[in-house]
């Protein structure tokens, strides 16, 4: 079940809070390949805002490739496949790691501790996608 939190009042837009928890419940396991995600007007209605918001995410999820849509039947999680080259994929995780190397510089944490940071967060990740099969 896909359980959507929005922080009205964040710098992030709600479309994109949309999309990002998407890809979280993806990769932790609560979405598995085929599953449907509720329609863009439950799930506007649900979270209480706009259903262009919900369509606009949804769009960005199925350009990613994440999720399919089926004329009449819905949305459903896509089977994962390699849309982005490798470099590309590279590309895409330096982005998100140069914002946390630095704020982590800035707090003061050696490279070991970030590094046994993700390591820990990754592996909760796993144990949690193992847990939800």
């Amino acid at each position: 079940m896909l359980s959507i939190q929005i922080t009205t009042g964040s710098d992030v837009p709600i479309f994109r809070q949309i999309v990002e928890q998407v890809r979280a419940a993806i990769a932790c396991g609560k979405l598995s390949v085929g599953d449907p995600l509720p329609s863009v007007r439950a799930l506007a209605a649900e979270i209480v805002v706009n259903h262009n918001t919900v369509a606009k995410a949804y769009a960005q999820l199925i350009r990613d490739g994440i999720v399919e849509s089926h004329q009449g039947r819905g949305y459903f999680v896509a089977e994962r496949r390699e849309i982005f080259t490798k470099a590309e994929r590279t590309r895409r995780v330096n982005v998100m790691i140069q914002p946390l190397v630095s704020e982590a510089a800035l707090l003061g944490f050696s490279g070991e501790e970030v590094l046994a940071m993700v390591e820990k967060q990754f592996s909760k990740m796993v144990a949690s996608n193992q847990g939800n099969r």
